[in-house]
């Protein structure tokens, strides 16, 4: 079959981002300004311009940065939430999942099988409990209006199926395991590529590598990060959008970063894993440590909620104290433990959890692992609207009422938000990407545009040779990501248009590759 061709204007580059730049610093004033371009951002920029208001959306650094590179890559369903008596949060949670899986990115997001296992380690009260989480999940499921055939009933296993789900389990003493399902995306920060695509499509300015200096209800003084010149965008609203950093820009605006670490494993090193893994946290009743394969030679073990204090780095890294809490809890399960020589790499993000603790005593109240995952919009006494808290599932929620306060605050020209019926770059109902030309591989990563990433291995045999050996991403990918999505740099490439970045050993291996695949002639700029 032939496939649709990417829309008109949805491509990024360095030549575009240039051009849009000259355009914009200095320029007419626009309707919408938004800083931050992780996934709320991009969300929002998206929102906004789909509204049919004319949009700036910057970033200091790349798109997805921050803490939308970070997650665990799973879009949930709120069972959390629900366990905690926040049925908001959950019930949204539980929607936003399924506008992502059948309509706005069925591409990016499809259904992952988690199997608890029933060890002497879990009790039987505490394997009921989380029984009947699981079907209260269920209900949150039908209570969104997700089909059945997007996300399959739990049901309860036996030993023996347990273990073909999960042969690096220990045998000894396993009773069964509980078999549950949630969305998992193929990679956080390709959501957001696509979202700030999508918005650019609608005409939206997205540029990379400008940073916001100051921000007022009129615009903001910005500078390029690649020529250090400064000067001023002006705007009609402005919404901060940056995540763990949005009290630099706003006064009045309180963030408790959590820190959640995960580790890389390679896959050789847990066996088969048909299903991801629910391995419960001694002494908590609805925590757990996810054990998570990405079907490219990688295992994701995580995660942590730990409160972060001081001034937040540009690059959170996960300490040895989480790596070595994570490699405790799954060695519970194990028949042979994972060493810490075994684990290649590790990467942490922070939550932008909104404080809601004394002025006078900030950082005090409960512990991350309790704070409401809920989200906020505030608008500061200069006019500027914040969008703070959430979580990754929730983005398009979060992106939605943001605007629609700065469609009220400003009285912008603007309806209803459309984003909940509106597909992505790549989007196509399941039985539509089956039928496209290409390596499943590809399809789950581009969706309909996997043919024409394929395509490019025509113009160079090697841009269809793997850039490392023992890792699937191609010359062709690379290609792609420099002309169509954005990509500036090495880094770029490596740890956000790909995620070979995320073990040391294969970034360094890669960058030479990189040079080698792609060159002087395809890249913007000098790849370092």
């Amino acid at each position: 079959m032939s496939t649709a061709p990417s829309p008109a204007g949805a491509s990024l580059s360095a030549e575009r981002r240039a051009r849009e730049l000259t355009g914009t610093v200095g320029g007419p004033e626009v309707d919408v300004l938004v800083v931050g371009l992780g996934a709320t951002g991009a969300g929002a920029a998206l929102d906004a311009a789909a509204r049919g208001l004319s949009v700036v959306a910057v970033d200091a650094h790349d798109l997805a940065f921050g803490t939308s590179r970070w997650s665990s890559k799973l879009v949930h369903g709120g069972l959390r939430y629900l366990a905690s008596a926040q049925l908001d949060v959950a019930h949204e949670s539980a929607v936003e999942r399924g506008v992502l899986m059948e309509r706005t990115a069925p591409h990016l997001v499809s259904a992952q099988p988690f199997v608890l296992p029933l060890t002497p380690l879990v009790s039987r009260s505490q394997a009921a409990l989380a029984w009947a989480g699981f079907r209260a999940g269920d209900a949150l499921r039908l209570a969104a209006r997700t089909a059945r055939a997007t996300l399959p009933a739990p049901r309860r296993l036996s030993a023996v199926e347990t273990r073909h789900l999960a042969p690096a389990l220990r045998s000894e003493r396993l009773r069964g395991g509980l078999l549950s399902w949630d969305g998992r995306l193929t990679d956080d920060a390709r959501l957001v590529t696509a979202l700030a695509r999508t918005a650019a499509a609608r005409g939206a300015r997205i540029l990379t590598r400008v940073r916001a200096l100051e921000l007022t209800a009129s615009g903001a003084r910005v500078r390029d990060e690649t020529t250090g010149e400064e000067g001023v965008i002006r705007a009609r609203a402005v919404v901060n959008a940056s995540g763990v950093w949005a009290g630099d820009l706003v006064d009045g605006i309180r963030i408790r970063p959590s820190r959640g670490t995960h580790l890389v494993l390679r896959s050789e090193d847990l066996g088969p894993l048909p299903a991801g893994l629910h391995v419960p946290i001694p002494g908590e009743t609805n925590r757990f440590v996810l054990v998570l394969p990405q079907g490219d030679g990688r295992v994701y073990v995580g995660l942590t909620d730990e409160p972060v204090e001081g001034e937040v780095p540009d690059v959170p890294r996960a300490p040895e104290t989480d790596i070595g809490f994570l490699l405790d809890v799954l060695g519970s399960v194990l028949d042979v433990p994972v060493r810490r020589e075994d684990v290649v790499g590790a990467f942490a993000g922070l939550r932008p959890l909104l404080d809601t603790a004394s002025p006078n005593r900030p950082g005090a109240g409960p512990r991350t692992a309790d704070v409401s995952r809920r989200h906020a919009v505030l608008t500061s006494s200069e006019g500027v609207i914040t969008v703070v808290g959430g979580k990754l599932t929730t983005y398009r929620r979060m992106a939605q009422d943001a605007v629609d306060a700065a469609v009220a605050a400003r009285r912008l020209s603007a309806g209803p938000s459309p984003t909940a019926a509106l597909p992505l770059v790549g989007a196509a109902a399941p039985a539509a990407l089956a039928r496209v030309r290409a390596p499943g591989r590809l399809v789950r990563r581009y969706g309909t545009e996997a043919p024409e990433v394929r395509a490019l291995a025509a113009e160079d045999p090697r841009l269809a040779e793997r850039v490392l050996p023992d890792h699937p991403v191609t010359g062709a990918e690379l290609l792609w990501a420099l002309r169509h999505e954005g990509a500036l740099d090495a880094s770029d490439l490596l740890d956000r248009r790909t995620r070979i970045g995320l073990v040391p050993e294969d970034r360094a291996a890669a960058v030479e590759a990189v040079r080698d695949l792609v060159g002087e002639a395809a890249a913007p700029r000098e790849l370092s």
